[in-house]
């Protein structure tokens, strides 16, 4: 059964930490062997295990939460209202995001990328005209372009289409939220894997991940699903209490998954002959069950352990989204430039997570004291804060 009076304290510590793995996540990006912006000249093979950790299920864990809190949004607010104000939330820092954060990403990708050595300034000229005609074997650097801050844009089309759910099929949702409380507690885990690896095995091929919103296919399947599960499930006792019993099973599982998972990913790695088509297709399963089993595990115990205030809750909570905004940019221009100094790879990373936190603490510091600016970073005015509680995450409940 629903329980309107919910607070769920544990979700806010989720999203907080799932934001902060992503920090990590992003740094350790710029030193594992795969492609992203920028690159250390001496990538760690090692890593890409490590990254497999969260890989799988870091940001449907974040769509899933951001449904959540929609819901504690969406119960108070007309369709309309709400629809509005995560406009109004969500919409300012996407296009100051791609005008001025996320700029020096693309800037100093084609600068290591390509070698283009003509200054900022006349690469902003091109960025804001698509016309820089940027591009190698692998494709071309469209801009201006969201990078990191697609999830913004995801969360804010998927907020738009939940609320026209909410004005033309509100007894559908209801019906579907009875429908998953009703699931056997086995149902709940294996039902989601099912969908997930069904989609993995047939979408993922065809459309891939692209993060450009109007031809990925795959990835819209996936996160607007999580983001309709946390959604309709937020308020859910019978759901809540069915994810605490369900975590030690499921944390097993996980681990299990993500151990077949990454001796696949290894042994593969190098392969110059793809590996056969019935093991591809079952690895993808595999990462379902990863990616399903450790959400499952994070939110049982988060909702076993977490769920109550501390004094530290405020201040992350209103920091996180700032924190976001920034941490890539941050990583990508201060990784270009340490490269560059030849320190010991172990002291650079160091000082690489430790730039990227501090750089985001002083902007939060800087941007929560000036009225102009905390609309850009997705903190309401300075008048409506002191109005009310601030909510500042676009995904915080409440």
């Amino acid at each position: 059964m629903s329980d309107p009076g919910l607070r769920r304290h544990d979700l806010d510590w989720i999203r907080i930490g799932a934001f902060l793995l992503l920090i990590l996540y992003h740094v350790g990006m710029f030193y594992v062997p795969w492609d992203w912006h920028v690159k250390s000249p001496q990538p760690i093979a090692w890593l890409e295990p490590v990254m497999l950790l969260t890989n799988p299920w870091r940001l449907s864990l974040l769509f899933l939460v951001s449904g959540a809190a929609t819901r504690f949004m969406a119960d108070k607010l007309a369709p309309g209202v709400l629809a509005r104000q995560r406009t109004a939330r969500l919409l300012p820092p996407l296009v100051f995001g791609m005008l001025i954060i996320v700029p020096p990403q693309s800037y100093y990708e084609i600068v290591e990328q390509l070698s283009f050595d003509q200054g900022y300034l006349a690469f902003y000229g091109r960025y804001l005209t698509a016309s820089g005609n940027w591009c190698d074997a692998d494709g071309c650097l469209i801009t201006p372009t969201w990078n990191h801050l697609w999830f913004v844009a995801y969360l804010l089309v998927y907020t738009l289409a939940l609320a026209g759910l909410i004005v033309w099929a509100k007894p559908a949702l209801r019906g579907l939220e009875q429908q998953l409380e009703r699931l056997p507690a086995w149902a709940l885990v294996v039902a989601p894997i099912a969908f997930l690896g069904l989609a993995r095995a047939i979408l993922l091929p065809r459309f891939g991940v692209t993060h450009t919103l109007v031809d990925d296919g795959y990835n819209h399947v996936l996160s607007f699903s999580m983001f309709l599960f946390g959604y309709l499930t937020a308020k859910s006792g019978i759901i809540r209490d069915r994810l605490i019993a369900l975590r030690w099973p499921a944390l097993g599982l996980a681990i299990c998954a993500y151990l077949a998972f990454s001796l696949y990913a290894w042994t593969w790695r190098d392969a110059t002959t793809a590996p056969a088509a019935g093991l591809v297709v079952t690895m993808r399963f595999v990462y379902a069950v990863d990616q399903w089993c450790a959400i499952v595990a994070i939110l049982g115990f988060g909702a076993r352990h977490l769920n109550r205030s501390h004094p530290a809750l405020s201040y992350l909570t209103l920091a996180v989204f700032p924190y976001y905004i920034v941490h890539q940019t941050v990583i990508v221009v201060a990784g270009h430039h340490l490269a560059r100094v030849g320190l010991p790879q172990g002291l650079e990373a160091a000082l690489l997570i430790g730039l990227t936190v501090a750089t985001c603490g002083v902007t939060y510091e800087i941007v929560r004291r000036t009225g102009l600016l905390r609309p850009l970073f997705g903190l309401k005015p300075e008048a409506s804060a002191k109005s009310s509680p601030d909510r500042a995450l676009p995904i915080q409940n409440g």
